[in-house]
């Protein structure tokens, strides 16, 4: 499931960049094979539990497993909400410097997204610290580009409607790197029984971005 995600996500982002409706499409598509993997391992833990009845360590693997796959499926659907904005993108291409930025987004959440995954095999929980830390630059860079994105419409108001598709292309790419978190914090509890401490940023700061008036 992990790397299926990978792999729809960045056929998202490249499907979105080069007006790529065929690529869209394919993604679309292929979301129902993350969707079967969930249900697949949820009956799995399922059986799990009800046969074997597992404690302690192997408790938390299994719930692990289930909370894990959950996260990937949304990152499915994030994907895939992204593919069904590439018609409407591509219909009024806009300025390339915001492309770049939906690039670089990507990069960082799908590198959050395959270092944890990495982690999840290798069960090196002290690189997970460094991981956690990472969401605040998604979340910054998140912020940057919807700053940037406003302003393109504030100057001209037939950027409106791609620059909106493009605003929830980028909020998707930002929770991505969110559920790359949640995963980093599951397989912390499942490797050593402790919470990771809750200090996590949980939000960017769009919220509060506002762009002064214009002189009319």
């Amino acid at each position: 499931m992990g790397g299926h995600a990978e792999r729809l996500v960045a056929q998202a982002v490249q499907a979105l960049v080069h007006a790529d409706d065929g690529l869209a499409r394919k993604v679309i598509e292929d979301d129902a094979i993350l969707d079967a993997g969930q249900r697949e391992i949820d009956d799995r833990a399922i059986l799990v539990i009800a046969r074997r009845q597992p404690m302690a360590a192997d408790l938390r693997e299994v719930i692990g497993a289930i909370r894990i796959s959950a996260d990937l499926e949304r990152v499915g659907d994030l994907a895939k909400n992204i593919a069904k904005r590439v018609v409407a993108v591509s219909d009024a291409r806009q300025p390339v410097s915001l492309f770049r930025g939906i690039e670089a987004l990507s990069e960082l959440a799908l590198t959050q997204l395959k270092d944890v995954l990495d982690v999840h095999a290798s069960r090196d929980v002290a690189r997970l610290w460094t991981m956690r830390d990472r969401d605040e630059q998604i979340d910054a860079m998140y912020t940057s580009l919807f700053r940037e994105l406003l302003t393109y419409m504030m100057e001209d108001p037939r950027n409106i409607s791609s620059c909106t598709h493009l605003l929830f292309c980028a909020k998707n790419i930002e929770r991505i790197g969110d559920h790359a978190t949640n995963i980093a914090e599951t397989i912390y509890f499942a490797a050593t029984g402790e919470q990771m401490p809750p200090e996590r940023p949980k939000e960017d700061d769009s919220h509060v971005v506002v762009l002064p008036d214009r002189e009319r």
